[in-house]
């Protein structure tokens, strides 16, 4: 009973975290190692991401499916679906070459720490930048763009940089406003954790005992609950407000991270 009510605790912690720039992965690591949580495989943090995939599918419906049915007729409808790809492609490579390295060696609460850090202060200049912003629509970015983009997406395969503060600074430095950025992120992130989930599943479901399942069940619905909600309010809160407080959340984890590890180990 203890590890579900982790279970669920992990769950809303990574459907608040995963659309903000703040690492929904370095969040978890921290919070787990700190609780004592250990997964199977290390797979509990990367499957449960599939709540937050399925509440952007929920939120967006509406648009994505007005988007399929355009494909056969809408070229500008084929053009964003390819360019979401491209960006995808680069993560896609690779996550699958790095997937034990990245685990085995970089699912570490210290590199969590600093990359959480580092990450809050260039967001911060990022932010602060007097930027020019020449793209509104995340769907019509040019395609160099998306893939400008993908790969910069990349950087976020190291725990703590967060994939969204990644393709959202990336978006942001090549012209984006603050509000496509961020939308593009929602975006991005359907192939790209559901690739990630996919692949994680398919490398450890052999590992992964009936007491596994439940655990990932109950994170995925409490991921799926909470990221609703950040999905619903984030567009138009950065809009307003832009990533100052992300970023000055994310020195203050981290050093509080970095902090506790010296004294507790």
């Amino acid at each position: 009973m203890t590890q579900i009510i982790e279970a669920l605790f992990l769950g809303l912690i990574e459907g608040l975290t995963e659309f903000l720039p703040v690492s929904s992965t370095g969040h978890l690591l921290l919070v787990g190692h700190f609780l004592g949580f250990e997964s199977t495989g290390k797979t509990f943090e990367v499957l449960i991401q599939l709540g937050a995939i399925l509440a952007i599918l929920t939120v967006y419906f509406n648009r994505l499916w007005t988007i399929a049915k355009a494909l056969p007729h809408d070229p500008d409808a084929r053009r964003f679906v390819i360019g979401v790809l491209i960006a995808f492609l680069p993560a896609a490579l690779i996550g699958a070459v790095l997937h034990g390295f990245i685990k085995e060696v970089l699912f570490n609460p210290w590199i969590v720490c600093m990359t959480l850090i580092a990450g809050g202060f260039v967001l911060l200049l990022v932010d602060g930048l007097p930027l020019k912003e020449e793209h509104r629509d995340a769907t019509r970015f040019p395609l160099s763009m998306y893939l400008k983009i993908g790969f910069i997406q990349c950087m976020a395969m190291v725990p703590g940089v967060s994939r969204s503060g990644a393709t959202i600074v990336g978006a942001m430095l090549l012209g984006a406003s603050k509000r496509a950025a961020a939308e593009f992120s929602f975006f991005l992130a359907m192939p790209t954790m559901g690739g990630a989930f996919a692949y994680d599943l398919l490398k450890n479901y052999d590992i992964l005992s009936a007491n596994d399942v439940a655990i990932i069940a109950a994170g995925f619905v409490s991921a799926f609950l909470s990221a609703l909600v950040v999905v619903k309010v984030l567009l138009d809160y950065v809009s307003r407000h832009g990533y100052v407080p992300f970023a000055l959340w994310r020195i203050v984890v981290g050093a509080a991270g970095l902090a506790g590890l010296i004294v507790f180990g």
